[in-house]
């Protein structure tokens, strides 16, 4: 993994798109079953993905934040600690979306707009390697680092 990084970072360094040195990372490494762990509000955009990641002969086994069903109340969160809370909201399982690529047995696992701590759980149950293509923040555009470009102007109310 560190040579096909270190190469892919060289060849594609100012010139390729995350795209496009996922796909060139995936190919050096020999992976070819690509496992997406997904965002069910990024849906749209991860069809799109796996069009291309195909289309570049790679075979993709995806999974949505939602497998499995399980209601948020199964936490044992109390309704008034959280505004928003419904007791039949379907909660994600990010674990749940690693058991399932691990059964798959994929080559190397994207993560696609998962919430901040799902990504934790579904690193910490992977057995495949897993890269970061999309983060999930609602407020950037999924641009997290949009907030550190701002933090010495808009921002800085809020983050210092």
């Amino acid at each position: 993994i560190a040579v096909q990084s270190a190469l892919v970072e060289a060849e594609g360094n100012t010139n390729w798109t995350r795209v496009q040195e996922t796909i060139a990372f995936a190919k050096k490494c020999g992976y070819e079953r690509i496992g997406l762990a997904f965002c069910t509000g990024l849906h749209e955009e991860a069809k799109t993905f796996v069009k291309i990641l195909e289309h570049h002969g790679l075979k993709v086994v995806s999974v949505i934040c939602k497998n499995g069903a399980i209601l948020k109340g199964f936490l044992g969160i109390p309704q008034e600690e959280k505004e928003t809370y419904v007791k039949n909201d379907i909660m994600c399982n990010p674990i749940g979306q690693a058991l399932h690529l691990n059964e798959e047995q994929t080559d190397l696992n994207i993560l696609f707009g998962l919430c901040v701590g799902h990504d934790t759980l579904f690193i910490k149950h992977s057995e495949a390697p897993v890269t970061v293509f999309a983060v999930k923040d609602r407020v950037l555009c999924h641009n997290p680092v949009a907030a550190i470009y701002q933090a010495d102007a808009y921002y800085k109310k809020k983050l210092f």
